[in-house]
């Protein structure tokens, strides 16, 4: 069966959660569970992105995929998925950013920090899969907190452990990237 209006890519998986959903679960998670919450969302989203990548390989042959089109191809794939508009771009040595003004997980000015948390372990997974290497994902800056975008930093679980030591050591996320180079 195929949902009215619904793309073989965003029914590949049999399941399509809504923004409503995904917004509920992160309300239920951070008033009953405050200490898990992250945790939770976060495998959860990368629980979820084997479907998400089932999804893309489903209209794009990852084996064939020009990586001269990769951004345009995710980009479409995001826009599509109602995940929201994203733009690629290379940060510092190593990583790659995903950048969106119009994220679905963020609730502009609702935290203080950084709460796609879901999204995050949702494309650790998918990028993963894709590259067919281990990838870690960090947002570091996001709508919720006020951000004028949510911007996701993948790279090797080294080089974002890295990262993530060096803002908790006061440094911003392009310093610490650029600390990677030397």
């Amino acid at each position: 069966m195929t949902l009215p209006g619904a793309t073989p890519a965003a029914v590949a998986d049999g399941l399509i959660i809504g923004r409503g959903a995904l917004r509920q679960l992160h309300a239920s998670l951070t008033t009953r569970t405050p200490d898990d919450a992250i945790a939770i969302l976060q495998e959860a989203g990368y629980a979820a992105g084997e479907g998400l990548y089932r999804s893309f390989a489903a209209v794009n042959d990852p084996k064939d995929l020009d990586a001269g089109l990769l951004a345009e191809t995710l980009a479409e794939f995001f826009t599509s998925g109602g995940w929201g508009t994203v733009t690629m771009s290379p940060v510092g040595t190593g990583a790659l950013a995903l950048d969106s003004t119009d994220w679905v997980e963020a609730e502009p000015g609702t935290s203080e920090t950084p709460m796609c948390f879901f999204s995050a372990g949702m494309l650790a997974d998918f990028l993963g899969r894709l590259s067919d290497e281990p990838v870690s994902v960090m947002e570091v800056e996001c709508r919720s907190s006020g951000g004028a975008r949510c911007r996701f930093l993948s790279a090797t679980p080294e080089v974002l452990q890295r990262v993530y030591e060096g803002m908790t050591e006061g440094r911003t996320y392009e310093e610490a990237l650029s600390a990677e180079r030397r």
